[in-house]
């Protein structure tokens, strides 16, 4: 069985302050796009009495045993009996660039497993299975616009309002750590919330949808930012860094031209 775990973009990262765990209340919404990477997972006939997982496209750095795909498996094996399986991943969603290609693999493992074994399991109880695996595991169970509070796992079902707006998503070429955006970065009020703020048009949002990652990312990384300012030249109505980086985005009331000198840095492009 294969499936195609979505990647998503942040409309907006306000941080409300620090909590009493170490982790920041913020709010976001979370709205999926059609970057993909593709999952299969069969049971593994072979010799071997392990899980196996290979992996391809756009490999992420690390030790392959810390991929979420078997982190995901290992959590599942705690309550529900599964036979060892065979699986492949294969990468299009880049790893850290705030597009939640990790976390989207992982949840859509427990999806993936759930239908072909026959488990049971609730989209409720997937949530809470996964979000031991990050904070944005939850939102994939579903993958519909969320808007997302608490540590970002709080989740309210928002309406589809991008539907036949265009996008533009590139990517620098490296990644940024969550860890390391965190540093530094300070809360902003933009006097809105953003259920308030989606309800004005696409050309405010600029006004009043902030990410407050970047300032301090920008600081860091100028490259980032010089690619948020050239989708504003392309005519996006709203663009920003997705999440904590590196990834940015344009969104379009037509369908955009790339220019050459984007087209390398160029990850995707659709519609809604």
């Amino acid at each position: 069985m294969v499936v195609f775990p979505k990647a998503k973009i942040n409309l907006g990262l306000m941080i409300k302050g620090k909590r009493p765990d170490g982790y920041h209340d913020i709010e976001t919404i979370l709205y999926p796009v059609d970057l993909c990477d593709a999952l299969e997972v069969v049971k593994n006939t072979g010799d071997s009495a392990s899980d196996i997982l290979t992996i391809s496209g756009e490999i992420p750095e690390g030790n392959p045993e810390d991929n979420l795909v078997l982190k995901a498996v290992r959590k599942l094996r705690e309550t529900y009996r599964i036979p060892y399986l065979r699986m492949h991943l294969y990468k299009k969603i880049p790893s850290g660039a705030g597009l939640g290609g990790g976390s989207s693999d992982a949840a859509n493992t427990v999806r993936i497993i759930n239908k072909e074994f026959n488990l049971g399991i609730d989209p409720d109880e997937m949530r809470n299975i996964v979000v031991s695996m990050g904070t944005d595991c939850p939102f994939f169970v579903d993958s519909v616009p969320s808007i997302a509070t608490g540590r970002g796992d709080i989740l309210y079902t928002a309406e589809p309002f991008l539907e036949g707006f265009y996008l533009l998503l590139l990517h620098p070429g490296f990644s940024v750590s969550t860890r390391e955006a965190y540093e530094g970065c300070e809360p902003s009020d933009p006097g809105v919330t953003l259920k308030e703020a989606i309800r004005m048009r696409i050309s405010e949002w600029r006004k009043v949808i902030v990410n407050d990652f970047e300032k301090t990312v920008f600081q860091r990384y100028p490259q980032i930012r010089d690619l948020k300012e050239a989708l504003n030249y392309t005519g996006a109505l709203y663009s920003s860094m997705s999440g904590s980086g590196s990834a940015v985005y344009g969104i379009y009331a037509g369908e955009p031209v790339v220019p050459e000198g984007l087209k390398k840095y160029l990850i995707y492009k659709g519609k809604f």
